[in-house]
């Protein structure tokens, strides 16, 4: 298996991947997608995927900012390994690949979030050397505005 790493900094090469993302969100539509895409390239929003053959096998958005608690930070963000390819390592490749970036970028940390239902994550995230610091909470505003 070649697989290439490759980071996606437009909004086109994004798109491109709409079925992997719909992975983790089935509902997405294109037009959805786009938008909330427009939103967040503006504040240093950029994907990682990993390919192989130009088949798309594991995608992660991620996103530097600056947070009083920790300083400079990247955040991991809507982190999907196609279902027919989990438990061969893609995962570990994007996480490897997020990791160095933070890195390069004098992050003093690497944060994300997962659901609370989904062990699976969990244990993944366990495994490469993440632990819960927190809660992060939610209010739910308007349902209709939400993705899943």
């Amino acid at each position: 298996m070649t697989l290439q790493t490759r980071e996606l900094t437009t909004i086109d090469e994004m798109l491109t991947q709409i079925d992997t993302i719909r992975f983790l969100y089935p509902k997405i539509t294109l037009e959805k997608y786009k938008s909330f895409l427009s939103d967040m390239l503006p504040h240093n929003y950029t994907q990682i995927a990993v390919f192989e053959n130009d088949v798309c096998l594991g995608i992660t958005g991620c996103w530097s900012a600056t947070k009083l608690w920790t300083g400079k930070y990247l955040e991991i963000d809507n982190f999907v390994v196609h279902p027919e390819h989990r438990s061969k390592g893609i995962g570990k490749i994007l996480t490897d690949f997020i990791e160095q970036k933070a890195i390069n970028l004098g992050c003093s940390s690497i944060v994300l979030d997962a659901f609370t239902g989904n062990f699976g994550a969990h244990r993944f995230y366990y495994n490469q050397g993440y632990a819960p610091k927190g809660f992060h909470f939610v209010k739910v505003l308007d349902e209709n505005k939400l993705t899943q």
